[in-house]
């Protein structure tokens, strides 16, 4: 008598799995035991494994979306959407899988994630130049010029939205080797250093006057301690992850959108904006075009 009862309380739990599948693909299989709160088995779901299971599935399947961007020659490149997990509707299914005691086959309910730049909307901003700014550099200097197009590229294609702060720090990230940045020179407390990422301030000094010149309103800048020989006197804005930071806001009822290119030694960034946009032009001295000098930063340590 025992081990029939045994055998059927065996029986009972075969085959009460859950499978989560994305379009008919397996991504995970629990079983109900796997979900429950002893000594509640049949009648309670314990949350702390439920919940280490919604993480599991929201990590496998979320999606950041993409951006639609122009590519280096001015043609719309689509967005793509993304996608999280619908936790609300999981919970319906998971909840009623278990309360039925059967097994079940469930989709992964997901939420689409709508990229905030699309075609439609850079199709109507890029059409209007509204600013642009170039500033010189040695091409030679391998590494610098490296860290220039890294963060050169990193502010391309940046919308900033009606209303909106911009800020370099946050746009660019952190100045890393994991992220490709080189040693090069750096200013830092009035004296010239080797440091990864040197270099990028020449990226953000160049946005600095190439916003300034469309006459948005400028939140936060600071000029290195000691004259830097890409732009005119007090035209620079240095940036540091653990320091100061350059920020702008968009006091337009329009987009703006910034293209940044490396051509050579030049670096250009432009503005662009809707045709319907009237803004009122600052005036900015041109940066100098003559090469600065270069100087071996080791030596000066």
């Amino acid at each position: 008598m025992l081990t029939l009862l045994l055998f059927a309380l065996q029986t009972s739990t075969i085959g009460e799995n859950m499978t989560f599948t994305h379009k008919g693909e397996e991504i995970k299989t629990v079983q109900r035991s796997e979900l429950s709160l002893p000594p509640f088995e049949e009648s309670m779901i314990d949350q702390n494994k439920y919940l280490q299971l919604v993480e599991g599935l929201e990590a496998d399947m979320h999606e950041e979306p993409i951006n639609a961007t122009l590519d280096e020659y001015g043609n719309l490149v689509s967005e793509k959407m993304g996608h999280k997990l619908n936790r609300k509707k999981l919970k319906e299914s998971v909840y009623s899988s278990f309360f039925a005691k059967r097994s079940a086959r469930i989709e992964i309910p997901l939420e689409t994630i709508y990229p905030r730049v699309d075609t439609e909307l850079l199709a109507s901003i890029r059409t209007k130049k509204i600013s642009h700014y170039i500033t010189y550099f040695n091409s030679r200097n391998k590494e610098r010029t490296h860290n220039i197009n890294l963060a050169s590229e990193a502010i391309n294609n940046h919308v900033v939205f009606p209303g909106e702060t911009f800020s370099f720090n946050q746009v660019v990230g952190k100045r890393t080797v994991d992220k490709g940045y080189l040693p090069a020179p750096v200013i830092v407390r009035g004296e010239l250093t080797e440091g990864v990422g040197g270099g990028i301030c020449q990226v953000s000094s160049t946005l600095f006057n190439a916003v300034d010149l469309a006459g948005v309103k400028i939140l936060e800048r600071y000029s290195h301690s000691r004259r830097v020989p890409y732009v005119p006197p007090n035209r620079d804005a240095t940036v540091s992850w653990y320091g100061p930071d350059f920020t702008f806001s968009n006091k337009y009822t329009q987009p703006l959108l910034i293209r940044s290119k490396v051509i050579g030694g030049q670096l250009v960034v432009v503005i662009y904006s809707s045709d319907t946009l009237d803004i009122k032009k600052r005036e900015v001295p041109s940066a100098p075009e003559k090469l600065p000098k270069e100087v071996n930063a080791k030596k000066n340590d």
